[in-house]
């Protein structure tokens, strides 16, 4: 090699090196915060019924890269934050979706009287929040207060576990059903899904009184519980939110991922996949930011009173359309709190057994205090949750009184009775 070779050679190996270098560099620089946005703006109005809009990330463009999990227990609490064990009374609450336009939910017509029994307002749910925290409790991933053992006889059982928790602090689970944003609710005062902004943070998408479309994180009970959260981050020292229960027969959070037997065309099974697609990186998500998942049947069916056959063919399909998509669960939370084989606190039956080989270890009803008991013929817990909703408003004002006072909370708009 002549020695003018030679300097070529070096030159180039030189100019490769600052180039890689330089690559690499760039390939290091932080990725910036994104900036603060208004909690509600209108969306635009050309935007398609999917809601894609410059704030929506459109999963269509994500990678299909999560794998639905068995369990989705908290993440580690902050390390700085002392703790201590807690082995007392664990309370459990439940909402359905919040009332987003109280004016259009009660006015008059034949929904208004279901919207007051069994729904609660935005502003009276953000009001219980805010008097839960006030009160000490502090958020836990229902997943996290029991689990599976094998005992000395070499059998699997549940067991209670001790938390850990702030000093001074009540642990409370909140619970939500139905969160799939039903057809009948369209046009009655809620919103229509849940989104992801480009924040990154969950909202809600939806349509006004004046019929705009909006996106907001004050009118739906996923984000004004998660941006409480990020207002009061000692509220859920381990980075717990609330267990969404989910049917699947009006599909979920707000897509129709349902299949249609009535309608197994061409066109039908694309809509449906481009619906599976746009949620998955909701539940994403969701999981990434503490919310976890439990079956609510797929049908919404009244357990206790339903065949063999029908519960078992109604599991199979939540397993099928919703389990495939938020992952596998162990947490069961009865349809109208009708309990499986009409009373599986005394007896377990074959419907609970069956529940049992899919995977379900805590099951939950309705009760007005807090109630819990581990089988001890299979590896179960039977529990039970508090409606918070215009019944109970009306008729158990003291039972709540120990968490928020009613009087304080009620929104005007609520109907007088």
């Amino acid at each position: 090699m002549t020695k003018k070779t030679k300097c070529a050679a070096v030159l180039l190996l030189t100019v490769c090196f600052l180039i890689l270098s330089t690559v690499t560099s760039c390939n290091k620089q932080p990725i910036e915060s994104p900036s603060d946005s208004p909690s509600t703006e209108p969306i635009d109005t050309e935007a398609t019924d999917s809601m894609t809009t410059d704030s929506y990330i459109d999963p269509l463009a994500l990678p299909d890269d999560d794998e639905p999990g068995l369990l989705t227990p908290s993440p580690a609490p902050d390390p700085e934050i002392a703790l201590v064990p807690y082995d007392g009374v664990v309370e459990h609450i439940f909402f359905h979706e919040v009332i987003a336009y109280p004016q259009l939910a009660f006015d008059g017509d034949r929904d208004a009287g279901g919207y007051d029994d069994y729904m609660v307002t935005a502003s009276e749910y953000l009001k219980i929040l805010e008097s839960l925290y006030k009160n000490d409790f502090v958020l836990v991933n229902m997943n996290d207060v029991w689990s599976e053992y094998t005992n000395e006889n070499g059998v699997l059982r549940m067991r209670r576990n001790t938390l850990m928790l702030p000093e001074g602090k009540k642990p409370i689970i909140i619970s939500f059903d139905d969160i799939s944003f039903y057809d009948y609710m369209e046009d009655d005062g809620f919103m229509r899904r849940l989104i992801i902004g480009e924040d990154g943070e969950i909202w809600a998408a939806g349509i006004d009184p004046n019929g705009s479309e909006i996106k907001t994180q004050d009118l739906a009970a996923v984000p004004i519980l998660d941006k409480f959260v990020r207002e009061h981050p000692d509220f859920s020292p381990s980075g717990a939110k609330g267990c969404i229960a989910l049917t699947g027969y009006q599909g979920i959070l707000g897509y129709r991922t349902q299949y249609d037997r009535h309608n197994d065309s061409a066109d039908a099974r694309v809509i449906r996949m481009q619906e599976v697609a746009r949620v998955r990186p909701i539940i994403t998500r969701l999981k990434e930011t503490g919310w976890y998942f439990a079956s609510h049947s797929y049908g919404h069916i009244q357990l206790d009173k339903a065949s063999l056959d029908a519960v078992i063919a109604d599991a199979n399909r939540w397993m099928d359309e919703v389990a495939s998509l938020v992952g596998e669960t162990q947490l069961f939370i009865y349809p109208y709190g009708s309990r499986l084989d009409g009373g599986d606190v005394n007896s377990t039956g074959s419907a609970f057994r069956f529940y049992h080989d899919l995977g379900f270890r805590i099951f939950a009803s309705v009760g007005y205090e807090p109630f819990s008991q581990i089988k001890s013929d299979i590896s179960a817990v039977v529990c039970d949750r508090m409606n918070v909703d215009g019944i109970a408003f009306r008729t158990q004002r003291e039972r709540h009184s120990r968490l928020y006072n009613v009087s304080e909370v009620l929104d005007p708009m609520r109907p007088s009775h």
